[in-house]
């Protein structure tokens, strides 16, 4: 694996705001004192005009975006899952999401993979809250060539849109002619017949590890990557366990509120399915190496596929 193409997603969302800058004139990014890491300084360099650093004072940056908003512009704001999700959720809520405003929120540094920042900036909640706020899209891309396609894509579409972003280099898995990106809509990239995987952001390529794995011992796995969180592709999700008739889904956010919580609420109601949720389980997180800490939170390839086969019997 160690000749496999690895970027980070919130370098993603910098390159492609910056190539979205050229198409998009009524585009503006504000940020949260944070544009070297966020990324959005490479937006910032391109288009100095069109860039509001707002310091540290996210609820404000809400404000000033919903504003703009009005005003015929299409704004990012851009801060850690952390402070973006989580101090600013009344603002999200009441200044974004009531009115059901045209702002995009960019959230990067999001999950466990943080690393040595710690509990307090591993945001494993953030999908969860934005997942209640009516008519928000959640969108979490799993690779560079994802995330900018999404980042193209909430541009495009009219609406307050959530979009998910890590700190650490991950997998490039969708570098591929034929890949189409549409909110909403997930990708089956493996087809199988005993089981489901059902994976968003970092842990897609975690769930193609593990399928892998378990066709080696001669287990088939449907490996489905759903990007958009809200609104979740139903029917992709219900036909697929119908097929197979188990379902797993992994995620790098708490198991609570998050992907498998959508996907339990879908199945529940439309096609009963024993399911096991592989993700943070009712936990903080905590500091060290981001590879390490995937590991150790059983998020890995190798984690995966063990919780997998204990599933299974």
């Amino acid at each position: 694996m160690a000749d496999v193409k690895k970027i980070a997603t919130r370098e993603s969302y910098g390159n492609a705001l910056a190539e979205c800058g050229k198409d998009f004139p009524n585009l503006v990014v504000l940020d949260a004192d944070l544009a070297g890491a966020t990324k959005t300084g490479i937006f910032q360099k391109a288009f100095p005009d069109r860039h509001i650093d707002c310091g540290i004072a996210e609820c404000n940056m809400t404000g000033i975006a919903a504003g703009l908003s009005t005003c015929g512009k299409i704004p990012f704001i851009s801060s850690f899952a952390m402070f973006a999700a989580g101090r600013n959720f009344e603002q999200v809520r009441n200044s974004i999401g009531y009115p059901h405003l045209n702002v995009k929120i960019g959230a990067t540094h999001a999950g466990i993979s943080v690393g040595e920042d710690g509990a307090s900036h591993q945001c494993n909640e953030d999908v969860a809250l934005m997942r209640t706020i009516p008519g928000m899209t959640v969108i979490v891309p799993s690779d560079d060539v994802e995330a900018k396609a999404a980042v193209r894509a909430a541009i495009e579409y009219e609406g307050p849109v959530y979009l998910r972003f890590g700190r650490a280099a991950v997998p490039v898995i969708n570098d591929r002619p034929d890949y189409k990106f549409e909110i909403g809509k997930g990708v089956t990239l493996k087809e199988g017949t005993d089981v489901t995987l059902i994976a968003s952001g970092i842990c897609v390529d975690s769930a193609l590890q593990a399928a892998e794995k378990l066709a080696a011992d001669g287990i088939s796995a449907e490996v489905i990557n759903i990007h958009t969180i809200k609104p979740l592709d139903k029917e992709l999700v219900i036909a697929s366990a119908k097929k197979t008739g188990k379902v797993v889904t992994v995620e790098e956010h708490s198991v609570i509120g998050g992907l498998g919580g959508a996907v339990c609420e879908t199945l529940s109601e439309s096609a009963p399915t024993p399911v096991l949720r592989i993700g943070v389980e009712d936990r903080f997180g905590e500091s060290g190496p981001a590879a390490e800490l995937i590991k150790k939170f059983g998020l890995d390839g190798e984690g995966v596929y063990a919780k997998i086969k204990e599933f299974l019997k």
